[in-house]
């Protein structure tokens, strides 16, 4: 069986698309969320976002085609491109039946969506663009990396809420482990924080509230917790096999050593009040990468900072840990970029493969007064140093599904 090796990564998130100055930023604690800028923003119930106003197709894209593209498939392409940017793929020297694509979206293109419903009731159905579908559809990212690249291979999305990019890294590893293909660029991207998006959400009581402390609003296991940060971004990695990354010579970030999916089988929003799917999907990643449980030196947990979510997450762990639980480093990132949805796990990954990378446990910014039913060690504010071999990401969401990776420092 192939072994699964990461030779490239790229980003988008609230904080940048630069990774090194991503993850420097999200050592040093600071926070990518901030206010909406939407008129009669003060009607809505959240009016914060983790949004990515900065981005631009320039460097990536020509504007006209770039103007086709749905924003959350704008930010595929992008993190593609830097992602085998630096794997050094030449995919003109490569084999691109033995090439797949697997990039996810928990929803896919609302803006666009939104735009052009809007358009129809307004002007009339003759006034809605003919892009519309082809820009909105959740497999739109997916389809046109593939056509960026001219991969032949297989190419489809994952669709899973929050769990989908751990889901599409598990599917894509799987492809190589089983010998179809030779390299996959997989992650999943989203850009659901619109009107809607934070309408939606907001109705549900799922999103912060703190409206007056942007940066303070994300707070994972904090006892004054008040619900998640809605936020858009990306994550793609670049998976090998390791004969053929070593055969061409490729630097190795790091390895995909094992990955777990359940499913709660109880409610479409709420978790399984005592994580018992998320504890059996994380007990799968372990026993897929061959490791104990006291193996893992640092989780970043799915910590979404909901109510019932983090007390869910915490017992997972426990169950899944035992006394290790309370020996492992733990924090949440979205923390500092808030929740990403089906980006999310594809973003964490990559913050796992830097923390092994760097040594450093990344910190839960705005966890001031620790939630008793939170009682593991959190990583409270401040980064710490730790040598870090193995990691874990976690990523849960509605529908009841838990999808969970175990990444490691690559050795021969």
């Amino acid at each position: 069986m192939q072994r699964v090796v990461v030779t490239g990564c790229g980003l988008v998130t609230p904080l940048g698309n630069n990774a090194e100055e991503v993850w420097k930023a999200v050592c040093l604690g600071r926070s990518g969320i901030r206010r909406m800028t939407l008129d009669k923003i003060e009607t809505y119930r959240a009016q914060i976002v983790g949004d990515c106003n900065y981005f631009t197709m320039e460097g990536y894209l020509p504007i006209q085609e770039a103007r086709r593209l749905e924003r959350f498939v704008q930010y595929a392409i992008a993190s593609s491109i830097d992602a085998v940017k630096q794997a050094g793929l030449d995919f003109s020297q490569t084999d691109k039946d033995r090439c797949a694509v697997v990039i996810g979206s928990g929803i896919g293109g609302l803006g666009e969506i939104e735009t052009q419903h809007l358009k129809l009731v307004e002007k009339g159905p003759h006034r809605v663009s003919p892009f519309v579908i082809p820009k909105a559809m959740p497999n739109s990212a997916a389809g046109n990396v593939s056509i960026h690249y001219a991969i032949t291979g297989p190419s489809y999305a994952v669709s899973t809420a929050c769990a989908t990019s751990v889901n599409a890294i598990a599917d894509a590893a799987r492809l190589i482990r089983a010998g179809e293909v030779d390299v996959v660029l997989t992650g999943g991207s989203e850009a659901s924080a619109t009107t809607l998006g934070m309408a939606g959400f907001g109705a549900m009581h799922a999103l912060s509230e703190r409206n007056h402390e942007p940066e303070k609003a994300s707070r994972p296991f904090d006892k004054n917790r008040d619900g998640f940060v809605l936020s858009d971004g990306c994550g793609v990695l670049v998976l090998e096999s390791l004969d053929h990354a070593k055969k061409r010579r490729a630097t190795i970030l790091g390895e995909i050593l094992g990955t777990g999916l359940t499913s709660d089988g109880t409610h479409v929003t709420q978790p399984d009040e005592n994580g018992t799917g998320a504890k059996k999907a994380m007990l799968k990643a372990l026993a897929d990468a061959k490791v104990l449980p006291e193996s893992i030196d640092y989780i970043n947990a799915h910590g979404t900072a909901t109510i019932l979510g983090d007390v869910a997450e915490t017992r997972a762990i426990k169950q899944a840990f035992g006394d290790h639980a309370f020996k492992a480093s733990i924090s949440s990132t979205k923390s500092q970029i808030g929740h990403l949805l089906g980006g999310s796990g594809a973003v964490e990954a990559i913050f796992c493969l830097l923390a092994i990378r760097d040594g450093i446990v990344p910190p839960t910014i705005n966890l001031e007064v620790p939630d008793p039913d939170c009682d593991l060690d959190y990583t409270s504010l401040t980064a710490r140093e730790r040598t870090i071999n193995l990691a874990m990401s976690n990523s849960f969401g509605f529908g009841g599904h838990n999808g969970c990776l175990v990444v490691g420092r690559w050795e021969e």
